[in-house]
């Protein structure tokens, strides 16, 4: 546990006042969606940094943050399957549009006409009846670049996907801040969620904002980091736990990880861990979400009695 104080945390979900949740899409997505029960008290931290496919499409033409992984989490969070779909929706016979996610576009469209990103995700989220907050990991566009023991410069998440082992260093292409709100919430939060998701293009870009580890590091809530049920197709799928772990310790400069959940076993793994997470029956990949909430709760009091 990286601070004493973490022994204060709630043992009992529903209890926690301010809970933050950070990631990409689907990973991020799974998780909030199992969490909505904390309506305001949650809060989720999305990275913005994609650059393929729908998302790369809109960034090369306007400029923009990526929309991506909101969209998505927004699409796991709303209760009808309909607007589910619907902003999820890709042209495919426009050849102006063709590419493009309508809820990709409804995003940059209210973005356009709010003073800030943040505005046209609130707003958004509003018309879809969505509590949890979605915060991008920063308002300003940024991408994601891996330099590699070769010495190579690898620009955008679309190579940094296509390396072929782990990078000797990851960082954003320019330094960009958090935006206010998630700094604040993260110092005050009462639970700090990491992960699942692709390491390298999901879990790491927001933890490479100014201002983020920080405030994790501020923050009396512990910090749980949640692996994938399935091997990742990456570089970082290779590892084995323990070894993705001290990569994610040195690319950061410190260990903030208390607690991990995961169904590999690892001997090298030295933090505290519990398993047992059932996957959902219909996509082996996604957490049970009700396995997933009891897999918190149990964390939760490992940490609080340890």
């Amino acid at each position: 546990m990286h601070s004493s104080e973490k022994k204060d945390a709630s043992t009992d979900l529903e209890r926690l006042t301010k809970v933050t949740a950070i990631g990409g899409g689907h990973g991020l997505g799974r998780v909030l969606a199992s969490l909505r029960f904390l309506e305001r008290r949650l809060v989720g931290i999305v990275a913005t940094t994609d650059n393929g496919g729908a998302s790369g499409l809109l960034r090369r033409s306007q400029k923009t943050i990526a929309w991506g992984d909101i969209r998505n989490c927004l699409s796991q969070l709303v209760d009808q399957p309909l607007a589910a779909d619907v902003l999820n929706y890709r042209f495919t016979d426009d050849p102006q549009l063709e590419g493009h996610n309508f809820g990709n576009l409804l995003l940059h469209t209210l973005n356009q006409i709010s003073a800030r990103p943040l505005d046209g995700i609130q707003l958004l989220s509003r018309l879809l009846n969505v509590n949890t907050r979605l915060l991008p990991m920063s308002e300003t566009p940024v991408d994601l670049v891996a330099d590699t023991h070769e010495g190579l410069e690898c620009f955008g998440e679309l190579l940094v996907d296509q390396l072929h082992h782990m990078p000797s260093h990851l960082r954003l292409s320019n330094r960009v801040s958090a935006t206010p709100e998630a700094l604040r919430h993260l110092r005050r939060s009462e639970l700090i969620i990491i992960g699942p998701g692709s390491f390298l293009t999901s879990i790491m870009p927001p933890l490479l904002v100014d201002g983020i580890v920080e405030a994790i590091e501020t923050s009396p809530a512990p910090v749980i980091f949640i692996d994938n049920l399935l091997p990742e197709h990456s570089p970082a799928g290779e590892l084995c736990l323990s070894e993705r772990l001290k990569w994610f310790e040195r690319a950061l400069g410190r260990q903030i990880i208390d607690l991990v959940i995961t169904n590999h076993a690892d001997s090298a793994l030295s933090l505290p861990h519990i398993n047992s997470i059932q996957a959902d029956s219909t996509a082996p990949q996604r957490h049970d979400q009700v396995s997933l909430q009891q897999a918190l709760n149990r964390a939760l009091k490992i940490l609080t009695t340890a």
